[in-house]
């Protein structure tokens, strides 16, 4: 039932598995590395929002862009620098940043790092 994928810019409902209720994972565990790519997987994906896990390796990267909606990464391992309106941030292992909607961001891997990308859709 476990599906991983290379990252693309569209998920099919086949591409995409419900988080399951009621069991305990570890999240860093639920998506593997890939040499030179960026692999990524959907738990959850409904009309109000998703959760991503995404495994980048050294030096990849997600050119900027916008979202229409807030979207949070969390780092489950190792580091990032995410760009926020054109503004570096360092993110680590444990640390969370929010990119607000409609501003442009992007995200490149300093190191191998894990992230869980939360993006909550509103009215």
């Amino acid at each position: 039932m476990k599906k991983e994928q290379k990252h693309s810019d569209s998920t099919s409902p086949e591409e995409f598995e419900t988080f399951p209720a009621a069991m305990p994972l570890a999240l860093v565990e639920y998506v593997k590395y890939s040499p030179g790519s960026i692999v990524s997987r959907t738990l959850f994906n409904t009309d109000k929002g998703n959760l991503t896990l995404f495994a980048f390796d050294k030096g990849q990267n997600l050119s900027e862009h916008t979202a229409p909606f807030n979207a949070y990464i969390q780092v489950l391992d190792g580091e990032s620098e995410i760009l926020i309106d054109r503004k570096p941030h360092k993110v680590k292992t444990g640390e969370m940043i929010l990119m607000p909607a409609n501003i442009p961001h992007a995200v490149k891997a300093i190191s191998k790092f894990k992230m869980l990308l939360t993006m909550i859709k509103s009215a």
